[in-house]
This record gives structure tokens, sequence and C-alpha cells, in this order.
């Protein structure tokens, strides 16, 4: 075994660097309950016990839906546990076929796109889309997701990074553009670190004069805003302005994979170009037709939207009448400040130890460095009994911890 070559000795000091900045990231071993949702198993130093987890992204519980359930189930023994291969060679099934049109009408598009997760969604759809033509502009919101900016680095673009949310550092960047040269401007609906949302109508707008196309990722607002579930660009009335609607199916949908919806064209060319759809093999039948049956029942449900917001303001009241640093939220999620690495990882670690609770701790290099935080997500299934015992328990952590609270 190789334990002095140059690769192996980087490894070992990159990871004692690291685990000195107090971001080492230690998996939680948590098994989900879907009878007993939000509750999970966790196993940590040799005992086995019942959590309450708060961080999840199964955001509205569709993931433990018994619809849902039962269609996996009857897709598994109907199509079996697989695709069988790309869609290409043997995995393009009738149920795929369908999902892509439920979410194209979900968005008011032409057509839709399946891909394996929505991170290869956005990789390999932008990487395409700027290989189209040569002298593409980028320009790309400062805190857009990882999968997003690599997408755009994966290609031959010059690239504009725009600060986060600013219509008018936006339009500056355009501006100083020829005319004639092909402009793209990707941005997110909700930031999932700091739960605000973007301004889509003045970011089309800008689009419109500047004769962009428009690259919009909804992952953390598909299923939950709009009268069915299209995300805040259905919600704001905005969809038909953008070219390209980015989503997945791993979150509020409760199941897994990514899609772009869009004009046929486009994504017929992003279906016979991206790499990352023409060599993966397709999503398996049972996780294809629980997301069906998902989608359906978001666009037809719509309390099961009003009661998230429901719980995700009165966390947002409980959190600020108790005085606890919560990070002003436009969306459904939920920040707590801590402001460093070691001691967000502490609180988290703490409150499962102690209280038999869990939130994830989001450390550098998700965030910045000095505004690492837990990250909180309730949902439907989250009572407020729970939010009192949640707030009662930060509140004897971060006083011991000796981080302030008003």
């Amino acid at each position: 075994m190789l334990t002095n070559h140059p690769f192996i000795m980087s490894c070992d000091k990159a990871l004692a660097d690291i685990r000195a900045q107090g971001r080492y990231r230690r998996f939680v071993a948590l098994e989900k309950l879907a009878d007993r949702f939000p509750y999970y198993r966790v196993t940590m130093e040799g005992r086995t016990e019942d959590i309450l987890v708060w961080s999840s992204n199964d955001y509205l519980a569709m993931g433990t839906d018994p619809a849902v359930i039962e269609a996996s189930i009857e897709a598994a023994r109907v199509m079996g546990a697989g695709a069988g291969g790309t869609r290409n060679i043997a995995g393009s099934s009738p149920i795929h076929v369908a999902l892509e049109t439920e979410l194209a009408t979900l968005h008011g598009k032409d057509a839709a796109l399946l891909f394996t997760s929505g991170y290869v969604s956005n990789q390999a759809s932008l990487s395409a889309i700027i290989s189209s033509m040569p002298n593409w502009h980028v320009f790309s919101d400062a805190q857009n997701h990882n999968s997003m900016i690599v997408g755009i680095k994966g290609a031959p673009a010059k690239v504009h990074v725009f600060k986060h949310n600013d219509v008018a550092d936006l339009e500056q960047r355009l501006a100083s553009i020829p005319a004639d040269e092909p402009k793209l401007i990707a941005f997110e609906s909700v930031y999932s670190m700091d739960g605000d949302i973007a301004p889509m109508h003045a970011m089309c707008d800008l689009a419109e004069k500047y004769n962009a196309i428009t690259y919009l990722d909804e992952v953390h607002a598909v299923g939950m805003y709009g009268a069915t579930g299209g995300g805040v660009s259905e919600r704001d009335g905005v969809a038909q302005r953008l070219t390209i609607i980015e989503g997945t199916l791993a979150k509020a949908y409760g199941c897994h994979g990514g899609y772009v919806a869009g004009q046929a064209s486009v994504i017929d060319y992003i279906r016979s170009t991206a790499a990352g759809f023409i060599f993966t093999t397709a999503l398996p039948p049972p996780t294809v037709a629980a997301a069906l049956a998902s989608v359906r029942l978001l666009k037809t449900e719509p309390e099961r939207r009003a009661r998230l917001f429901d719980r995700a303001e009165t966390l947002k009241r409980k959190f600020d009448e108790a005085g606890l640093p919560r990070l002003k939220s436009e969306s459904h999620i939920v920040p707590l400040m801590i402001g460093d690495a070691a001691r967000a990882t502490e609180v988290s670690m703490r409150l499962i130890r102690e209280f038999g609770m869990y939130a994830t701790p989001i450390n550098y290099p998700t965030v910045a460095a000095g505004t690492e935080r837990l990250r909180f997500t309730p949902g439907p299934k989250h009572t407020d009994a729970m939010m009192d015992d949640l707030v009662q328990a930060l509140l004897t952590i971060l006083k011991s911890e000796r981080i302030k609270v008003a």
C-alpha cells in the first residue's frame, strides 16, 4: 500500500488542515422512519435511538406518503428495480416519458428532460448550452450552486459573476458586452443556505432588454411554491418569460432525479448533446413512478404547501421571540447563525446527544467562513410542541457555548 506518494501525503495534509479548521464532515448514521417521519433512527457512540430531524430536504414528507410508496412498489413489480441502461439503449420506458410530459406541463413549457440528479441536470445542461456556439457570455449569481458553476466552467465561455440578487450590478455587466454576442443569465429562485429569493421579474426584464436567455434553478422551490407546485416562477407569474427551468425530484417531491424544461428545440438539443444525459443509466422505474405520483398529488393538493409555510413561519416566530440568532429568510428555510465551524458542529452534536434532535451544521465551503450556521427546514409534521422543545434545547446549548442570544 502506498504511504509516501506525494498524492497520498497531500491528501493527509489537506485532511489534517480541514480537521484543524473544525470543518471536517462527519456523517451521522440516520435511518429514515417512513411511518414516523420526521423521526429517524440514529446510531452514534455505540448506541441506537430515535431522534427528531429538523433538516430534511424532504420538505413536504412526500417521500413517506403512502401513495408515493405504493407507486414505487408497483413499478418495481412490473418493470423491475433498474432501468437496464441509458435512455438510448434500454432505459426509456413510457413512464419516463409520462413524467417528462407532467413536468413540462407543470412549468408551462413544450418539453422536459429527466436526469439522474439535480446536480447532473445543471452541470450537463449548462455545459451543453454553452458549447452550442462560440463567444458565449454567462452571467452567474455569486451564490449559485456548485452544480451550476461546474456546468458553466465546463464549456468555453466568458463568465461574469454578479453580486447576489443585485440587479444593478447585473445590468452594468450586461451593458458592457456587445449586443450581438450570446448571453445567458443563470440564477436560482430560492437560495437554500440563506433562504432568500431572486427578483425574477427584474431578471427577465434585463434578459429581454439585452437579448439574453435565462436559466433558472428552482430546486428548492418546485412542489412548494405556486398554485400547482411550479415554483416561485409560477407563484410570481414569470414562468413563460424564462428560457429554461431546472428542478429536482429529490426535495419537495421526496424522490430522486433532476430535470430541465423549456422550448422543444432547446430540450431536444440538450437531449442530443449533453454527455451527462447520453452516457448515464436512466432513472430506475420505481423512482420515476414514485416521482410521477408525487408531482400529480402536489399539483392538486395545495393544502400541503399551506401547511409547510405555516410551520416555517411558526418556527421563525418562536426563534425570534426567544432571541435566537436567526437569519432573516423569505422562504421556508430557517437558518440559525453560529459563526464558527467547530461550534456549529458541536451545537449539532449536542442537540443529538442531549436532546434527541438533529439539525445539519453548514460549514465552509458551502457557506463563507465566519457565517457557519445550522439549517432548519420545518415540515408539515413538525408540531408546535416539537418547536417549543427545540427552542429550549437551543437556548440551553447556545448559552453554554457562549453564543450570543438576545
